[in-house]
């Protein structure tokens, strides 16, 4: 039950998923501002956090290019610390969004029964912009109504894809270790999906 909970899958998780991560949080925080509700309450609303396919990074602070992306945006990037994706993080997500199809698949692989709700992040805003939202549970700023919306939301995305796969240009560029204009351009592209998110979720 509540929160509604979204997690984001990279490799390393110190790049793409931390900005995900970070930047679904800050896009309902701006919601609830707007709804003059106190934005410091989101954490009963939506629970967004992350995970990588490796270990590599385990511990570590977000990429500095990263952080510098979220934080230039208005997020928040203190307390994260990378970790490698457990089933158990699976089983409690009510939308895992990966970076890339591959990683969609080692998360199928991993927990095959969450297929059904997890989406490559493009993939997810793609289906997103298509969907009738006159159809889902009525919109409020509950942590009940906000989780019962995202769940017939994911419902809805699953529908609308029919078992179609992904397409290429839903991936997301790894950054890693490139400049700041790639890790912009991904930032941008992590926002045309979590934003319109979290417009769906709230009123």
């Amino acid at each position: 039950m509540p929160p509604f909970t979204v997690l984001h899958v990279c490799m390393g998780n110190i790049c793409r998923s931390p900005m995900a991560e970070r930047l679904l949080l800050l896009a309902v925080r701006e919601r609830l501002s707007r709804l003059d509700v106190d934005p410091a309450g989101s954490d009963a609303l939506v629970h967004s956090h992350s995970a990588g396919t490796g270990g590599w990074h385990a511990g570590e602070e977000m990429n500095p290019p990263a952080a510098r992306q979220v934080t230039a945006r208005g997020g928040e990037v203190a307390g994260f610390a990378a970790r490698r994706l457990r089933s158990d993080l699976i089983d409690a997500a009510d939308l895992v969004l990966t970076a890339t199809a591959d990683q969609q698949e080692y998360v199928v692989a991993l927990r095959p029964d969450a297929a059904g709700r997890t989406f490559v992040l493009g993939e997810f805003g793609r289906l997103l912009g298509a969907l009738d939202r006159s159809a889902l549970p009525p919109a409020a700023p509950t942590p009940e109504a906000v989780h019962a919306r995202g769940v017939a939301l994911v419902a809805a995305a699953e529908a609308a894809r029919q078992g179609a796969s992904a397409l290429t240009t839903d991936d997301l560029d790894d950054p890693w270790g490139r400049g700041d204009q790639c890790f912009s351009r991904v930032a941008d592209e992590i926002e045309e999906t979590v934003q319109p998110l979290a417009a769906a979720l709230l009123p």
